[in-house]
């Protein structure tokens, strides 16, 4: 047990009572505690103060001007929720609104007081900020003037459609974010050109065509994350991962994960690494005839390929030449935001529901729920927002392709997924050499023999940078040491706009440092800035383990496979239920 074991509420099973019950078991973690007295009458005083003047600026607005030379402009509410002209024009709207943020502010300031232990302590930030975003004007029809000016322009019409689109919603369950009727997989999105070489009811092994004469003789392996879609990794031509690495002359092979159904609900932790990314390394192997391939993970991609070359590393086998972590966490010690839903309650509930221990028998974790809760790490933004426009004012959300693949939900068989949740987020053992073991082989992370380069997004919450950092020390390489040629680069941005930054476009920048300090701050500190994609700098760093050139191949495959139907194959088009 370690301090990431606090009991709370558990989680519940379905997507509409995740959140009920998660919040309320944060609440009822507020039993006990306490404010200290003289922070609490500071906020009080303060709270009071800014709402006289609150209030003096609402009356003054209310008074006519003495002279027109007098009137005053508006002033702006300094949240974006209320920058329309309705929210400034309207002096009751402006009040509302001003009044909202001021009761969000102590009631933050209350929150961030409260005497208790770190984890309880997140656990009430997380529950306040989810009632303060829930109860913003802006939520409501009565109380939102932009809504009940459109409603008036169009004589009722937006409500209308507004109502038919909540109804179309809950039909769905779930929020429409983009317009999905735009997209389909295959034809606008997830387009590079390739073939299914191999597959088994896990995964589809897809290698795709060479986009230059020459290629590098060492091929190249993506273990994208099985929580989602492999594709977003190849949304459009222009901001391709995929793409990119095989216009840099690399013979590119990636998995595409089976969404799973009812059939696939018992499989493990141990099912998905012996025949996904074990199996997936053999086929590459055994097609381009290559000893040795460079390998990428993403995400929980990620941490599934370090576990499985872990476990070929304690076989005596080392197969990657080369290992990229993409914003991957294997020291679980500090997971952000969603450490808050993690505590041994919660995973016991889950195993005893959906895990090997459930009496019913083993059942999946649906997507949608998964969904749900990422959702709600950012409610404002992926949530309200879209109550507001698509409900409230009867707007139709615009064609994005990075959220139709966010709405693209996948399932996890309840297994698998309960290992993962103990063992990595609650209990934090996958850093520990020999304290798991994974296909009957002790898992020690420090006895794979390659370079490592490790990426983070510096805005992650999903992935905190720190904890993306933490994993750098655990690679020993064949040295003993910290491993030889290994690299840490900081993006800028989130969990997937860090990632999915076109060397092209040129856009935000990243950070670099040869340090090999533990401490991630004082790494930043002395942190070189350099401007544009740090797609480039990879492809520089990965130059190094391609080996030499041989003249690219028409077909794809082998002659033990051949190839079959065309990337990006049936799995990434199942749907989750």
């Amino acid at each position: 047990m370690n301090d990431k074991t606090t009991p709370g509420q558990p989680l519940a099973a379905g997507p509409a009572d995740a959140f009920g019950a998660a919040l309320g078991g944060m609440l009822k973690s507020m039993q006990g505690l306490s404010l200290p007295l003289p922070q609490l009458a500071q906020i009080q005083s303060d709270y009071v103060k800014q709402a006289t003047e609150v209030w003096n600026q609402s009356l003054q607005r209310l008074q006519p001007p003495a002279a027109p030379a007098e009137a005053a402009q508006p002033v702006a509410i300094g949240d974006r929720r209320f920058a329309a002209s309705e929210w400034l024009t309207n002096p009751a709207a402006a009040f509302t609104a001003q009044l909202y943020l001021l009761n969000a502010r102590a009631l933050m300031q209350m929150a961030e007081s409260v005497e208790g232990d770190a984890k309880t302590k997140a656990r009430i930030r997380f529950a306040v900020q989810q009632w303060i975003d829930a109860s913003s004007p802006s939520n409501f029809l009565a109380l939102n003037p932009e809504a009940l000016q459109k409603a008036l322009a169009t004589k009722g019409e937006s409500l209308t459609t507004g109502m038919n689109q909540l109804l179309a919603d809950l039909r769905k369950g779930s929020v429409s974010q983009t317009d999905e009727s735009v997209f389909e997989v295959g034809r606008n999105v997830a387009t590079s050109v390739g073939s299914v070489v191999f597959e088994n009811e896990l995964f589809q092994l897809i290698e795709y065509r060479p986009l230059t004469a020459k290629v590098h003789e060492r091929p190249m392996l993506f273990v994208p994350p099985c929580i989602n879609k492999y594709y977003i990794l190849d949304l459009q031509p222009e901001n391709s991962v995929i793409r990119y690495t095989v216009e840099q002359g690399h013979r590119t092979f990636v998995m595409s994960w089976r969404n799973p159904d009812q059939t696939l609900a018992g499989k493990t932790w141990d099912d998905y690494i012996e025949h996904g990314p074990l199996a997936a390394i053999r086929t590459v192997q055994a097609i381009t005839g290559a000893e040795t391939i460079n390998t990428l993970g993403f995400c929980v991609g990620g941490t599934i390929l370090a576990t499985a070359l872990a476990v070929l590393a304690a076989r005596g086998e080392h197969p990657a030449h080369s290992m990229t972590l993409l914003t991957t966490l294997l020291d679980f010690a500090h997971t952000g935001i969603l450490d808050v839903f993690v505590d041994e309650a919660s995973v016991q509930l889950r195993e005893m529901t959906i895990g090997e221990k459930s009496p019913r028998g083993p059942g999946l974790l649906k997507g949608k729920e998964l969904a749900t809760v990422f959702s709600f790490l950012r409610p404002n933004d992926l949530v309200w927002n879209y109550v507001v426009g698509n409900y409230l004012k009867g707007e139709s959300p615009p064609p994005f392709d990075l959220l139709y693949w966010n709405g693209d939900a996948t399932n996890l068989p309840g297994p698998m997924y309960c290992w993962y949740l103990r063992h990595t987020y609650l209990q934090n053992d996958l850093k520990v050499p020999g304290r798991l073991t994974v296909c009957g082989e002790k898992v020690d992370l420090g006895r794979i023999k390659a370079p490592v380069f490790v990426y983070a997004s510096r805005e992650d919450h999903i992935v905190p940078w720190q904890g993306a950092y933490a994993s750098t020390p655990l690679f020993k390489g064949s040295s003993g040491t910290r491993a030889k040629a290994s690299k840490f680069v900081l993006g800028a941005s989130g969990h997937i706009a860090g990632v999915i930054n076109p060397a092209a476009k040129n856009k935000r920048s990243y950070w670099i440092n040869d340090s090999d300090t533990a401490n991630p701050d004082e790494w930043l500190a002395t942190a070189t800035e350099a401007k544009g994609s740090w797609w480039p700098r990879w492809a520089e760093w990965l130059k190094n383990f391609a080996d030499g050139e041989i003249a690219a191949r028409g077909r794809l495959g082998s002659p033990s496979y051949a190839p079959g139907e065309p990337a990006p194959g049936r799995y990434v088009k199942e749907r989750a239920e």
